[in-house]
């Protein structure tokens, strides 16, 4: 059996490799101007306050854990559906992840969150699962409510001078998606991209930190202590000692080796500028070809991703078979890569992870999510993905559904 049709490879053609070329001969392939640019760029993109790039969209999560002081005694929310960084990282600062259960589009239950706050709560990670954002309007109010701010025990001057839960987006699949004529990156105090692989977006490893905190935070005051705390501790990054004589440096704390180099960035910036009109373009066609297709079968449940208030970035195409359990699933995925397609699931909800299940999370109590995983599977969506491929796609899915159903 060969895979003909791979699941989500990446874009690299030719401007990107020769932007990767201009920074190798550039002699910046650090954190350097390109780094510095693209951050930048994704400041006037997205529409937030100010951005700092990471080596990873994990690694920005946990900066920003670490940034607002959660720690030891902590809880931090997330939802139970969602991939493993979004609770490791609250493991990493000591704190407890407590989950809630999903809607049926697999975003994280609003109403479960407001269950789930207590004294202890410091953070709120929502997740725009397949790059369908959260309902940000309605988890916003809850943690400006007054009641719900009550609640809320100060620890650090950053809690202090929020003075109330932080809302960090686990935004690792949405840039580009919309939520009320606003871009993602900008829908909450906090918003984290990842630029992984597999993303819409890739600089191969690394991620972005939208920061867009209220009054009365300054913004670019906050970008420049994180970039110390990336760094090392270190006040002065490598571009900033090229300066002459400006070689001297302190060290402020014990901080992360968490920056994003030139080299990755400059993939970045050729994917940003043609983004909207080339990218996203191409991946919503594929979407729309497979909703048309899917909704002449009775079985399909298609994916939820333009709304009257949202627009997703198209990441992954959640389709869901009705009236089947997780086992038949399964049989129709390898069915599916019997045929040279190959799929996915997202994701294994974090209460069946061994690590997590060994730490007494059930998956008992979160059915809807146990509900959408069992009959999930993920197709291909990627940008080289043509025609052909597509209308290939659908034909091993149909077959390999009706084979198993029978």
């Amino acid at each position: 059996m060969s895979i003909d049709i791979p699941f989500s490879p990446p874009r690299m053609d030719q401007k990107i490799i020769d932007e990767v070329i201009d920074t190798l001969k550039s002699g910046w392939i650090t954190t350097g101007p390109k780094t510095k640019l693209f951050e930048k760029r994704l400041t006037a993109y997205a529409g937030h306050k100010a951005t700092l790039c990471t080596s990873s969209g994990s690694a920005g999560l946990e900066l920003m854990l670490k940034w607002f002081g959660v720690g030891e005694g902590d809880e931090v929310i997330v939802p139970a559906y969602t991939y493993s960084a979004t609770a490791n990282v609250v493991v990493h600062s000591g704190a407890k992840p407590v989950m809630v259960d999903v809607n049926d589009d697999f975003n994280i239950a609003v109403d479960g969150i407001k269950k789930a706050i207590t004294t202890r709560t410091k953070v709120i990670i929502p997740v725009d699962l397949a790059g369908f954002p959260c309902d940000y309007d309605a988890i916003n109010a809850l943690v400006n409510d007054a009641s719900v701010a009550a609640l809320f025990k100060p620890a650090t001057a950053e809690q202090q001078e929020l003075g109330r839960i932080l809302v960090l987006a686990d935004a690792a699949h949405s840039i580009g998606a919309h939520y009320k004529g606003r871009r993602s990156g900008n829908l909450t105090d906090i918003s984290v991209f990842s630029f992984h692989a597999v993303k819409n977006m890739t600089t191969a490893e690394g991620g972005a930190v939208c920061l867009n905190l209220p009054d009365p935070f300054d913004n670019e005051q906050t970008y420049r202590d994180l970039c110390i705390k990336a760094l090392h501790g270190q006040t002065k990054d490598a571009l900033t000692k090229t300066q002459i004589g400006n070689w001297q440096y302190d060290v402020l704390e014990a901080g992360y080796k968490y920056n994003m180099t030139d080299i990755q960035a400059s993939m970045g910036l050729v994917e940003l500028e043609r983004y909207d009109r080339d990218m996203l373009q191409r991946r919503k066609e594929i979407f729309d070809h497979y909703t048309k297709a899917f909704s002449a079968y009775p079985w399909a449940q298609l994916p939820a991703y333009e709304t009257a208030d949202k627009t997703s970035s198209y990441h992954v195409y959640l389709l869901r078979i009705h009236h089947i359990d997780e086992e038949t699933r399964n049989r129709i995925m390898q069915s599916i890569f019997s045929r040279g397609v190959a799929v996915n699931v997202h994701f294994i909800p974090l209460p069946m992870l061994s690590y997590y299940k060994n730490k007494a999370y059930r998956i008992e109590d979160y059915p809807i999510a146990y509900d959408n995983f069992s009959r999930e599977i993920s197709l291909p969506v990627y940008y080289d993905l043509d025609e052909e491929k597509v209308k290939r796609v659908i034909k091993a899915v149909v077959g390999s559904v009706e084979e198993n159903m029978s």
